[in-house]
């Protein structure tokens, strides 16, 4: 294995082992914690980003609530250096409690966070910490720079006893802290191996050759670091990462320069944090504690602001205070070190070079809306198919409509784009002031923010020079002061909405194309510079930008999971480790309903099964209602209104058989048949020798609408029409024969019509009774739905109106969606229609029922007889939720649900070559897989009971099937050749003698 994939996958590992780590910070309480984890910013509105994106992190639940989270400005506003910085964080915890020793027995993390971000100016405000990394984290969240801090470093408070961690905001570092050997004296450098090239643009680390410091070398020539010995025969420097170990001792001596007992002196410590000393923690705090420095070169060694005699005074303190000390060099390896450097650098790394990062889960995409091949670099952003991005070009925190063009190697940011053109190799980066107006900054992504005129910087496609000769601006105009740095060039109008500042930089580059007719109105705008906007800037409105534009993003990542038809489990995910909000429900709930019947009833279910409790419930109840509501709304125009009808019999009574389903069960449901249409093949049979389902419709001579259940005893007599329009109560004992009244138009759906007046035009009162005959209830032999077209046939019969087969079945389904069953079409097609019959449909909301009829050679049909059978199971099935359990699988697209109810389909076609092939033993093995699939659809289509029946009867059968849903009611089966009836019978009464499970005498009916 080559030693780059060796380092690879040891940092793959280490990287999983620091999020388990950090999972355990969250949730143990024996897990040793920091104590304190301190960020210094460059000024109060940077502190209150930082703030608000830690209070956000505490609130979800994802940062250990026992540690002390502190942001720390510079004090007054005034840049004082990172060395600075690191005093005021001291004076904050000499502040935090009444102890001298207040370092001791405290492990303290500081990450240094209060740099401009001059190189990568669309991070200034927020502060590259907190900028992002192309890594979406396990809890489904953006990483940032903080983030992989807080997972990579969760391990290192079990490393030592106390003391102080100092990272550089600006860089990450991949390591395993088992590597961390914590035993030393004052201070401890961790470095990793890097190849001299990257080495010598950072600083490097020249050892000793017994484990510590000799030289601190920053951003020396290659020549310079191997004359110097830095450079060993891999061509490998020590790197210094930024990640830098204090002891307490060390600690205690760097606080008695600004303080005295645990308390801070004034004078002291204003002597080390102020503007003009501008104390650097790398290069002040550093320096003296290698082991070859000498006062004379550390004097000289250049400053993080300007030399001045209060930073020589301060130099020479710390000489005093910290060349006693030690640093031990910690050289890890593998390991890596990644620094967010230039605009340039980010764009590199999003575009090219990400594919090097994907041990680490590394992306091109983090919450973008779609991830396909050939798409843009982005992150957290809106991106409609429409828009064109070039796929060398990198998107963050933004809006993308359509019609949108962005050329090569661009970076856009926080700016909402519809339909302008974006040239190749330009930033766009927008911010909101304090104010309330926006500025769009546009520059080059090679361009340098602290060139300068006088040295010819660029910008965007040509020179600075060029740019405010083409606007027609002095250089009075443009800075304030004497240093003319790109970076406070007054360059970017300011403009009342984020749209409005857009199509200002549009007009810059326009100019800066050498275009006309744009510079009097450019000039005459009022304009700030990258500095200034950056200085005005309403961080917490950036904040909120991008947590709204994450909120569009995830519903957007969860809508197309829906039309991917992803399972509930992957669209669920979108949303992370929190799940969906309450706030993203009801967005998503105002979305569904201006969407498609598809799309619409998904939002609900998935809602319903990512959410809890009462709105849980009601989000799977507006599903399904939704369902029935959209099927009642396309069959109710097959219901006859206002049509003149009289009896034309006095009496007539239908009977129908029952229905035994062979094959496609569950692809007749809606709404899986509504959006693929289904295939069935089912049977009609007589129970005992009967048609058992029995409807009588007979003219009365009172002025009322009798209805009858025989099976129940009930009776009941209507004189109002209202009492007869409401059939959706699944509780009402008439629900059936209200709905056959409706749907046929005997009864109006609506409307205030007086029943006399309807039974006067009828030509007298009407008498409707249903029996269903010696079946008990939860057959599974479709005995509901056939009692609906048996009520439909006896009272066109009753009335004189003809029909066609297909008519009838719409008339039925228009009844069943009256009643809001839900339900499948194959039951009243079983029983309405004698034979088998292949049964189909095409999608719709409307189905269109057809039916083929088999035809099989007369002796397979002898022999179908003979060897069918039916056996009740002297139970039956009492889950009530069964249909919602099935198809609530399907509208989630659960994949076991979508394959089986594909392959039921295929059986049952084949089911019809095999019979019309008269091959009744090849129809057997059809029946027995179908049974298998049946059970994968639905486990509880079985249970103890059934599978005891089977077993016990095992020898005698060819196949094994349930009827309707199962779980109960009867199952149907082939006999062996050879074997009869009688004989199974015979075992069955044996078995289970008189427990209620018999053979009963079955007929299909050709």
């Amino acid at each position: 294995m080559k030693p780059q994939k060796i380092k690879n996958l040891f940092l793959r590992q280490s990287y999983q082992d620091a999020w388990e780590e950090y999972e355990k910070s969250l949730t143990k309480k024996y897990f040793i914690q920091w104590d304190y984890v301190i960020l210094t910013a460059s000024n109060e509105e940077q502190a209150a980003a930082y703030q608000a994106q830690i209070d956000a992190r505490l609130r979800a639940g994802r940062l250990p609530s026992e540690t002390v989270y502190q942001v720390l400005p510079d004090p007054d506003g005034k840049r004082v250096g990172s060395g600075g910085a690191t005093f005021h964080v001291m004076k904050y915890l000499s502040e935090c409690g009444e102890e001298e020793h207040f370092f001791r027995g405290k492990r303290i993390l500081v990450i240094h966070s209060g740099g401009d971000s001059k190189r990568v100016p669309q991070y200034s405000a927020c502060g590259k910490l907190f900028s992002p990394v192309p890594r979406e984290l396990p809890d489904g969240r953006r990483s940032t720079l903080f983030d992989e801090f807080m997972i990579g470093m969760a391990g290192m408070p079990a490393r030592f006893k106390e003391g102080m961690l100092v990272l550089s905001g600006d860089v990450l570092l991949l390591f395993n802290p088992l590597q961390i050997d914590f035993t030393f004296r004052g201070a401890a450098a961790i470095s990793i191996k890097e190849d001299v090239e990257t080495g010598k643009d950072h600083g490097v680390f020249l050892g000793d050759g017994e484990g510590y410091v000799a030289n601190f070398l920053h951003k020396q020539s290659e020549e310079r670091l191997r004359a110097l010995g830095a450079v060993n025969e891999h061509g490998a420097v020590d790197l210094d990462t930024g990640a830098i170990m204090l002891d307490c001792d060390l600690l205690e001596s760097l606080f008695s320069l600004i303080g005295e007992k645990g308390r801070i002196v004034p004078e002291k410590y204003e002597r080390f944090v102020n503007e003009k000393a501008r104390v650097s923690f790398y290069g002040d705090f550093l320096y003296p504690l290698a082991s070859r420095s000498t006062l004379e070169q550390y004097l000289k060694e250049k400053p993080e602001g300007e030399f001045c005699a209060e930073l020589e005074k301060c130099r020479r303190k710390l000489w005093e205070a910290l060349h006693p000390y030690s640093l031990k060099l910690l050289c890890l390896s593998p390991a890596q070190f990644i620094h967010f450097g230039t605009t340039r650098e980010l764009l590199h790394l999003v575009t090219e070079d990400i594919d090097n990062y994907e041990f680490l889960d590394w992306k091109r995409q983090v919450l973008g809306v779609e991830e396909e091949e050939g798409s843009c670099a982005c992150s957290s952003s809106y991106i409609e198919r429409a828009a064109k991005v070039a796929a060398s070009s990198y998107i963050e925190d933004s809006y993308i409509y359509s019609g949108t063009v962005v050329e090569d190697h661009c970076v856009i940011s926080a700016v909402t784009l519809r339909g302008q053109r974006i040239p190749d190799h330009t930033v766009l980066h927008g911010l909101k002031q304090k104010d309330g107006s926006f500025v769009v900054r546009v520059y080059g992504v090679n361009d340098n923010p602290k060139g300068t005129l006088e040295d010819g910087a660029s910008f965007l496609k040509g020179s600075l020079a060029g740019f405010l000769e083409a606007a027609g601006l002095a250089p009075e105009e443009v800075w304030d002061g004497e240093g003319h740095y790109l970076w406070t060039a007054k360059l970017y109008p300011v403009c009342a909405s984020i749209e409005e500042a857009v199509q200002a930089s549009m007009e810059l580059l326009q100019l800066a194309e050498g275009k006309e007719g744009q510079a009097a109105a450019y000039r005459a705008r009022k304009r700030l510079s990258l500095q200034e906007s950056f200085e005005h800037a309403d961080v917490k409105e950036i904040v909120a930008w991008q947590a709204k534009l994450g909120t569009q993003v995830r519903i957007a990542r969860f809508l197309l999971a829906l039309e991917q038809r992803k399972s509930v489990e992957e669209a669920g995910a979108v949303f992370g480790s929190q799940g969906v909000t309450p706030a993203q429900v009801e967005k998503l709930r105002k979305i569904a309903e201006a969407s498609e019947f598809g799309i619409r009833m998904r939002i609900y279910y998935y809602l319903s099964r990512l959410t809890k409790g009462a709105v849980s419930e009601e989000l799977e109840n507006q599903c399904f209602r939704y369902i029935c509501d959209s099927l009642y709304e396309a069959s109710i125009g097959d219901a006859p209104e206002d049509e003149e009808y009289h009896i034309t019999s006095p009496e007539v009574t239908v009977e129908l058989p029952i229905r035994v389903n062979f094959g496609g069960g569950w692809s007749d449901t809606p709404p899986y048949c509504n959006e693929h249409g289904g295939t069935v093949l089912n049977a009609a049979a007589k129970l005992n020798g009967i048609c058992p389902v029995v409807v009588t419709v007979k003219r009365i001579d009172k002025p009322c609408i009798a209805l009858a259940s025989t099976d129940s005893g009930a009776y009941d007599e209507f004189t109002e029409t209202g009492r007869l329009q409401n059939c959706r109560d699944p509780f009402d004992t008439y629900a059936l024969h209200k709905a056959a009244l409706l749907a046929c138009g005997i009864v109006p759906l609506s409307g205030e019509v007086p029943l006399e007046k309807i039974l006067e035009k009828l030509g007298g009162g009407l008498y409707l009774s249903t029996a269903v005959m010696g079946i008990p209830r939860g057959s599974g032999l479709g005995t509901s739905s056939i009692l609906a077209g048996a009520c439909v046939k006896a009272i066109f019969q009753y009335i004189g109106k003809e029909v066609t087969e297909n008519e009838l079945y719409s008339y039925v389904l228009c009844m069943e969606q009256l009643m809001s069953t839900g339900g499948g079409w194959q039951d009243q097609v079983g029983g309405l229609t004698d034979g088998v019959k292949l049964i189909t449909t095409k999608p719709g909301l409307k189905q269109d029922i057809r039916v083929q009829h088999l035809n099989i050679p007369e002796e397979a049909i002898e022999e179908l007889k003979e060897r069918f059978v039916l056996i009740y199971t002297g139970q039956r099935r009492l889950a009530r939720n069964l249909l919602r359990e099935v198809v609530g699988g399907y509208i989630g697209s659960s994949p076991n649900s979508l394959e089986v109810l594909y392959e039921i389909q295929r059986v049952a076609v084949l089911m019809k070559f095999e019979l019309e092939k008269g091959n009744i033993d090849g129809f057997a093995r059809l029946l027995d897989r179908h049974w298998e699939l049946s059970r994968q659809l639905d486990a509880g289509s079985t249970n103890t009971c059934i599978d005891q029946i089977f077993l016990a009867c095992e020898d005698l059968l060819s196949a094994r099937m349930i009827c309707g849903a199962g779980g109960g009611g009867f199952l149907q089966a082939v006999l062996k050749k050879g074997c009869t009836k009688e004989e199974l019978r015979e075992r069955i009464r044996s078995v289970f003698q008189e427990s209620g499970v018999d053979v009963w005498d079955c007929e299909l009916v050709f």
